[in-house]
């Protein structure tokens, strides 16, 4: 079977995927139109996010059999044209939720104890203690929206710290000892924190918006680590200004590019420009799931996949 990797991944996907028999080629440069015309060979492919796999892209891959991303979600996939194809889709979620809980835990303990402010005083030369007084996540309510690979593991770890925690998902039964399963309106009621766990599909598109806010009864922090399309900026600007929302830890933004790559910039938003300037905002470039590790589990986890898929097939 012939495999054409088109983004750069850990070197054990390559290597692991040749000993096991596969045909490996690379094309890391060449546009999405070059690639389509000579696309037809190839079994299957490798990516991360370099661009959209659309219905164009699949017909060009008349012989493809299965589409690998090195990543958590499957958005920038037709998934539904693939399917209709019998093509198999593989992501690796199981690769990164680690990171992914561990840089929504920093962020939470960053907002909480005022930490990027505290330390630009400090090297300014103020020395401001009480105005740095912190909060401590022992006994407030965490609100996780999604409670698949990525909130089970925030969840498992926020155990430790004496607070409670409820989940809501559109799944039902997922619930355990480390997260209790409630409604939307119930975690709307009760949490101090609100944590994004979600993939970007048409329900999640712009849910964090103006009146979703606002049925919130307390004033209460946001993380995001998840997909930037998911909340509304200018709204996200509106309770930062009201103190609807009293802090917010994005890892990912409304505006970037599909391949995560980039960010928009060819005319910055107001809403953008006045986020960026909030000293109870953090901002990170898409980079929760991007640790040393986790270069190294997400391709093993597609490793794994594609051969297990693939075993009882002649592959050479």
């Amino acid at each position: 079977m012939k495999i054409l990797h088109l983004d750069q991944n850990h070197p054990l996907l390559l290597q692991q995927l040749t000993q096991a028999g596969f045909d490996c080629q690379e094309d890391y440069t060449s546009s999405k139109q070059d690639i389509e015309r000579v696309i037809a060979p190839y079994d299957g492919i490798v990516i991360r996010s370099r661009f959209k796999i659309d219905k164009q892209f699949i017909d060009a891959a008349s012989n493809l059999k299965f589409i690998a991303r090195v990543g958590a979600g499957l958005e920038s996939i037709d998934i539904s044209y693939a399917a209709s194809k019998n093509i198999s889709l593989f992501a690796a979620p199981q690769g990164n939720k680690n990171a992914v809980a561990e840089h929504a835990l920093g962020m939470l303990l960053s907002l909480f104890n005022k930490l990027n402010s505290a330390d630009r005083q400090v090297k300014a030369g103020r020395w401001e203690r009480e105005t740095n007084r912190g909060l401590e996540i022992q006994g407030k309510t965490i609100g996780l929206i999604g409670y698949g690979n990525m909130g089970r593991c925030f969840a498992k770890k926020l155990k430790g710290f004496n607070c409670k925690v409820l989940c809501y998902d559109i799944k039902e039964d997922l619930g355990n000892k480390n997260a209790t399963q409630v409604s939307l309106q119930t975690l709307q009621q009760q949490a101090d924190v609100l944590s994004l766990h979600t993939p970007w599909t048409p329900q999640t598109n712009q849910m964090v918006d103006a009146a979703f806010i606002a049925k919130f009864k307390k004033p209460f922090w946001l993380i995001n680590t998840a997909r930037g399309k998911s909340v509304v900026t200018k709204d996200v600007v509106s309770g930062l200004k009201s103190g609807k929302i009293l802090g917010a830890g994005l890892d990912v933004l409304e505006y970037e590019k599909l391949s995560f790559e980039s960010l928009f910039t060819d005319k910055m938003p107001l809403e953008l420009e006045e986020l960026l300037a909030m000293d109870n905002v953090i901002l990170s470039p898409h980079v929760a799931g991007w640790t040393v590790e986790s270069k190294e589990k997400l391709a093993q986890v597609i490793v794994h996949k594609i051969i297990d898929a693939f075993k009882g097939a002649s592959i050479v």
